[in-house]
């Protein structure tokens, strides 16, 4: 279902079928109805407490590591978001729902202690968040993603985080901590310096200008930050490379990294219908170059070729940002983990005998 309002502080503009559920509601007659049923509604908190909180990563695009993710769904409302299809598995759309249905997964630092423990555990990078942003509005409230980091203190555990959320600088004290250890990066996600272009693309996230004083902040305190010029969205933010790269180099950010969007699944529509409403003059055009990096094809899940994409399209992509990254940031690197660091509390209890 579409509508012609556009839903302010929204990324979706509708809920799309969800391909798991046999059975739905839906709008057949809206003539008939005294209110439609989609509508910008409140965000919806549910309470999980699963049995496992850690996915182990295999991803060749990704390399070895884990990603733990207190949050399903995200608030936050990136239109271009990957996350959207696992939204699906919990029941729920890709669309509105993932959005405005939050599920908050209660006990995930005691769940994570647990599967620490574990005598056959091998220590990896921690991805905080692999999926959904651990630091979206409702961990002001929970605090989830601030238990998680002191358990990680505590156990001398390697942990990178990714966030568009000015959030984590409430968490500096423990990143410091980390940082003494060698066991943190940061990843600061920068889609845009056009703030018109972020309240659409990314409604609920912090500005720009927000995301670059945390990555000063962050920077000055010694922290490595990775600066994500990610996703880039050919015809629509692409041109923004070489200025995000400079003014995040001048905030001390130590190193950046790119993709390109990939609209799998669900994803698809949902960018198609939300870019016609949003963007309506340059929908034909960003459409086609998307499908141009990708083989022809708005999704793209071939490993080695669906995060940079492939083409003329691509090429100029990838040629623009090592350009950038050589004046901007040359000579700069990201300090390695330090991965001895690490013991459980009954290991260090063992080692007083």
């Amino acid at each position: 279902m579409k509508t012609n309002d556009f839903l302010k502080g929204r990324g979706a503009q509708y809920n799309p079928a969800s391909k798991y559920l046999k059975q739905e509601y839906v709008t057949e007659h809206i003539e008939g109805l005294d209110e439609p049923i989609l509508s910008n509604t409140k965000t919806e908190f549910l309470a999980e407490h699963p049995k496992t909180i850690i996915n182990q990563i295999n991803s060749p695009d990704l390399g070895l590591g884990y990603s733990l993710n207190p949050y399903q769904g995200c608030e936050h409302g990136c239109i271009y978001c990957y996350a959207r299809n696992s939204h699906q598995y919990w029941g729920y759309s890709a669309g509105l729902d993932f959005e405005r249905k939050i599920i908050v997964k209660e006990n995930a630092p005691e769940v994570l202690v647990q599967q620490l423990e574990s005598k056959n555990w091998q220590v990896m990078p921690m991805m905080l968040a692999g999926n959904t942003d651990c630091y979206q509005p409702i961990e002001a409230k929970k605090k989830l993603t601030r238990r998680i980091l002191e358990i990680l203190l505590k156990y001398r555990h390697p942990v990178s985080i990714i966030t568009k959320n000015a959030l984590i600088l409430r968490d500096l004290d423990l990143l410091c901590e980390l940082d003494k250890y060698d066991l943190v990066h940061v990843n600061i996600s920068i889609t845009t310096l056009n703030e018109q272009l972020r309240q659409k693309l990314e409604p609920r996230t912090a500005s720009a200008s927000k995301r670059l004083d945390v990555v000063k902040q962050l920077s000055d305190a010694g922290i490595p930050v990775n600066v994500m010029v990610a996703p880039i969205i050919p015809g629509l933010n692409d041109y923004e490379i070489p200025e995000i790269i400079k003014q995040s180099a001048a905030a001390g950010a130590c190193s950046a990294a790119y993709t390109i969007v990939r609209l799998n699944g669900a994803i698809g529509p949902i960018f198609e219908d939300w870019i016609r409403q949003a963007f309506p003059d340059k929908a034909d055009k960003v459409l086609n170059q998307i499908a141009d990096c990708h083989g022809g094809h708005l999704n793209d899940s071939r490993f080695g070729t669906r995060m940079r994409g492939e083409g003329n399209f691509a090429e100029a992509i990838a040629n623009l940002f090592r350009i950038s990254k050589q004046k901007y940031m040359a000579d700069r690197y990201k300090k390695p983990y330090n991965y001895s660091h690490f013991c459980t509390p009954k290991g260090k209890q063992l080692g007083l005998f």
